[in-house]
């Protein structure tokens, strides 16, 4: 192990403790082209941080236009899922590994993104939020372009964005549902209302709401959602996962057991795992 993977692990936390989640559901691989390490290697870090269930769910291809170094190419799919196939076989009875995708929500691109989701059979897919409009406002390569626009402005056009991705019923969880907030722009109204229509909409549309380890590691420095919001899901009845956002394997499982302190902090007193798109159990935190 390199020193930086050292360090990754002591931040993370590498002694496996009863109080955090069995699954993580969301990683990536290299095929989207900002991560690294082969899914054997993310399955491995998962079995020594004491995880019983991992699902990878890699960057849709983007349905707009070729997006390289950020989402997969539509010729790699094959490819995805085989390296998935070639880790499920080599941990088979260890540990459980889920086939998910992560694909970008794009208004007027339903039909398209639905005909990538169909041509193959996913555990669960996730739903995320990138783009307001053609501005990647969580992109590093474009985060001068914060200053251009009224941060109240964005944050009620990520709402809205978030709420249509719910009610196209083409996602099973919605990642980090504040990720507006990754490079510490807040707004200065009050958003409590927007992120209650959301969880209101979240709550109909039969979608869960995930924890996302990673603005720990991101200019944010908190995760996503923050306790504000997600106790506002928990009172709406929005179902939980928990993921990590790994981009690389000793990410897996990264500051769940902070990820409980704050699920329980919010009413938290559940959360869910899928297989073949549909809830299968419920742990107790």
């Amino acid at each position: 192990m390199n020193k930086h993977a050292i360090i990754e692990t002591m931040i993370c936390g590498l002694r496996p403790t009863r109080r955090k989640p069995i699954s993580d559901y969301h990683m990536h691989t290299p095929l989207c082209g900002h991560a690294s390490g082969q899914p054997e290697e993310y399955a491995d870090h998962a079995l020594k941080m004491g995880l019983k269930e991992i699902g990878f769910s890699d960057h849709a291809p983007f349905v707009v236009k070729p997006l390289p170094g950020i989402t997969m190419k539509m010729e790699e799919l094959p490819l995805y899922h085989k390296m998935i196939e070639d880790a499920r076989a080599g941990f088979k009875g260890r540990l459980e590994i889920r086939v998910g995708i992560e694909a970008d929500f794009i208004p007027g691109y339903e039909k398209k993104t639905k005909t990538i989701l169909d041509a193959y059979p996913y555990d669960y897919v996730i739903g995320s939020v990138h783009f307001i409009k053609d501005w990647g406002f969580d992109n590093p390569e474009e985060r001068e372009k914060w200053s251009e626009h009224d941060v109240n402005a964005v944050y009620r056009d990520y709402f809205e964005l978030l709420r249509a991705s719910a009610e196209s019923k083409l996602y099973d969880i919605i990642a980090h549902p504040d990720l507006v907030k990754k490079f510490g722009n807040r707004a200065t109204a009050d958003m409590t209302a927007e992120t209650e229509e959301t969880a209101r909409v979240f709550k109909k549309a039969g979608v869960a709401v995930e924890i996302n380890t990673s603005g720990r590691r991101k200019t944010v420095g908190e995760m996503y959602p923050a306790l504000k919001d997600l106790t506002i899901y928990c009172k709406a009845g929005v179902p939980l996962t928990f993921g990590s956002d790994a981009h690389k394997p000793e990410e897996v499982g990264c500051d769940f057991d902070k990820a409980v302190d704050l699920a329980k902090k919010a009413g938290y007193k559940e959360y869910v795992m899928f297989k073949n798109r549909k809830v299968y159990r419920t742990v107790q935190l």
